[in-house]
């Protein structure tokens, strides 16, 4: 199967995304200060709107359906375990269109808040994820409203993508970019883009590894989730839009524990006061776990990608 998104795609994702997504930092990471072998870059896309990197490929749907004429008067709906949800209600408010949100019950209730305070209407679903989407779907089927999916749609992946076109503006060269996976939307992006130039690393939860089986079983297959970073990692299905691309171009992918993750969390606090939910942590978990080993002289990226959590979650334990 060709790639359902090619770099030129990602290319104009990023020209139409340009003035609504921010610009966000890099910066060393030493290795002492990570407790990994070798330095690295952190990319901190936790600090992009609503505090992931999820506004790249919401505006970029959006925009390319307002272009297109094709969003209605009813406005939009999507799904999500939060992340998604926030950057769809922040850019239909910034776009002056109406959202319609629905998360699953096991969505933590800040996340709720957070989307709710953006000004979309939150529906809570008892489940998980998929059960959310399915109302979602729902929701479409009965009001035309469009659908916003987080990682099932050429635009939503070609948008997420505009993370590594940026990165080749910030960093004069690297060999390696650890991302975390969770439907894929956001891996296949970067591995749209980057293609077979660089090395391109997925991580995921043992309890919610949809990619690591797809990679295994050849394809797309149905998986249990469970476990800390299910609200944001936690599809049971790899998506058809992800899987041409990460099938061909993901070179690596590596699977951690939830204390993995705790683990990478307390470091990003310690060393850089920085606040990073359990999605978002587990890239450098893949790291710090020794799930992936760099070669010695490897220059790599490790993609902080969220920070939607309860502060008290990452600092208390600390204190205590």
């Amino acid at each position: 199967m060709d790639p359902l998104v090619t770099a030129d795609d990602v290319a104009a994702a990023a020209q139409r995304v340009q003035g609504h997504v921010r610009r966000t930092p890099t910066i060393a990471g030493g290795a002492d200060e990570l407790g990994l072998p070798i330095g690295v870059t952190l990319k901190l896309e936790l600090l992009q709107h609503t505090g992931s990197f999820k506004p790249r490929g919401a505006f970029n749907r959006i925009l390319t359906a307002l272009e297109s004429g094709d969003v209605p008067g009813v406005g939009l709906v999507a799904a999500s375990g939060g992340n998604h949800g926030a950057a769809v209600a922040y850019a239909a408010g910034r776009l002056g269109l109406h959202a319609d949100v629905f998360v699953p019950s096991t969505s933590p209730v800040n996340k709720r808040h957070r989307i709710a305070a953006l000004g979309a209407d939150v529906y809570v679903i008892d489940g998980l994820y998929d059960d959310a989407q399915a109302a979602a779907d729902e929701r479409r089927h009965d009001t035309g409203a469009l659908l916003v999916h987080p990682y099932e749609d050429r635009a939503i992946v070609a948008g997420q993508g505009t993370m590594a076109v940026e990165l080749d503006g910030q960093l004069d060269g690297y060999d390696t970019l650890v991302v975390a996976a969770g439907g894929g939307g956001f891996v296949a992006g970067q591995a749209a883009w980057i293609g077979h130039r660089r090395r391109v690393v997925s991580v995921e939860p043992e309890t919610s590894r949809c990619l690591h089986a797809a990679l295994e079983h050849g394809g797309p297959v149905t998986v249990d989730v469970a476990g800390l970073a299910a609200d944001s990692l936690g599809a049971r299905r790899v998506g058809d839009v992800p899987w041409s691309i990460v099938g061909q171009f993901v070179d690596d992918a590596v699977l951690v524990s939830d204390r993995d993750i705790r683990s990478a969390q307390t470091t990003l606090w310690d060393a850089y006061r920085l606040v990073v939910e359990p999605g978002g942590a587990a890239a450098l978990a893949g790291l710090r776990s020794g799930a992936y080993v760099p070669a010695p002289d490897e220059r790599v990226v490790v993609v902080v990608c969220g920070s939607n959590c309860d502060p008290a979650t990452v600092v208390e334990p600390l204190i205590r």
